[in-house]
């Protein structure tokens, strides 16, 4: 029996303490507080599979698929009940957002090439007779290039067919509020373009790297975002975002900040914080800000 308990713990340091890896499992939730309600909340995961092993020992943990070039596919799933008044009572919405996603990182003469194709559903269940239930797709495609060492630049084109539509995979990386303040630049029934840059690299004579990232969707409206990361060590963390959107509606700009610690090189923790508002002045309307948001998220990763 002593034999067996210490097999399985030794197996179980193995795994949280890998400094390679081929699979990673993404949880996290959100609670919204609305100036309508404040007990809306999400909760949504991610599983992904790279074809080759992950080496995480190149610098930050949180980047360890990107500076291998990390070829992969992914499936994610979100779950969120939103509920506010409106005129004659209260929608109640259950909605459940599907994805799947793949990325491929492919070596050519001059510089390694950048795909990836995804596809979203989200399915709003109506729970009463002011809310309807509704089904949306969406389809996009990207092309790219690591134009110089751990500097991705990439364009791509988004079909959404409803504006009910969210993207999955935006849900986990960057939160629901910008998530769906992404799928109202692009409007219901409409074609977008987007465009992408990244970078991470290290800080010269320091245990210290820096992360970042930029972002541009054209659809019926036009919206920008920011975004950077401090890694400290290699395990921890902290960062801020910002999003903004010509959307005339609420909420129209969103920022953000997170903290994020691996705890072994195979388990990490993590908190997000976003405010999504909009500015009453820029539409002349005295109660413009009934559907600003703030959300704070909890999110941990395992990877074996």
């Amino acid at each position: 029996m002593m034999k067996k308990l210490g097999l399985a713990t030794a197996l179980l340091l193995a795994m949280t303490g890998a400094q390679a890896y081929q699979f990673e499992v993404q949880g996290q939730s959100e609670f919204l507080d609305t100036t309508e309600n404040d007990q809306n909340f999400t909760g949504a995961v991610q599983g992904t599979y790279y074809f080759k092993n992950v080496d995480s020992t190149k610098g930050p943990l949180a980047e360890a698929a990107f500076l291998n070039q990390a070829s992969n596919f992914s499936l994610a799933y979100q779950y969120g009940q939103y509920d506010a008044p409106r005129e004659g009572g209260r929608s109640d919405v259950e909605s459940h957002v599907y994805g799947a996603k793949a990325e491929a990182y492919i070596p050519t003469k001059f510089v390694p090439a950048y795909a990836s194709a995804s596809y979203s559903h989200t399915h709003n269940d109506g729970k009463n007779e002011f809310t309807a239930d509704d089904n949306g797709d969406r389809y996009a495609l990207e092309l790219g290039a690591l134009v110089a060492p751990n500097f991705l630049v990439a364009v791509g084109y988004t079909s959404v067919a409803d504006q009910a539509s969210l993207d999955a995979f935006n849900i986990v990386a960057n939160g629901v509020a910008k998530a769906g303040l992404e799928s109202a630049t692009i409007a219901d029934d409409q074609d977008a373009i987007t465009a992408r840059t990244k970078y991470v690299g290290a800080i010269d004579g320091t245990n210290m790297a820096i992360g970042f990232e930029t972002g541009l969707v054209y659809g019926e409206s036009t919206a920008y975002n920011l975004k950077t990361d401090l890694y400290l060590t290699p395990a921890l963390s902290v960062g801020a975002s910002y999003m903004e959107s010509s959307y005339n509606n609420s909420p129209d700009k969103a920022w953000g900040a997170n903290v994020n610690y691996f705890i072994t090189p195979a388990v990490s923790v993590g908190a997000s914080y976003v405010n999504a508002n909009f500015e009453a002045a820029q539409a002349g309307e005295e109660d413009a800000t009934v559907l600003d948001t703030q959300t704070v998220g909890l999110n941990a990763k395992f990877r074996f």
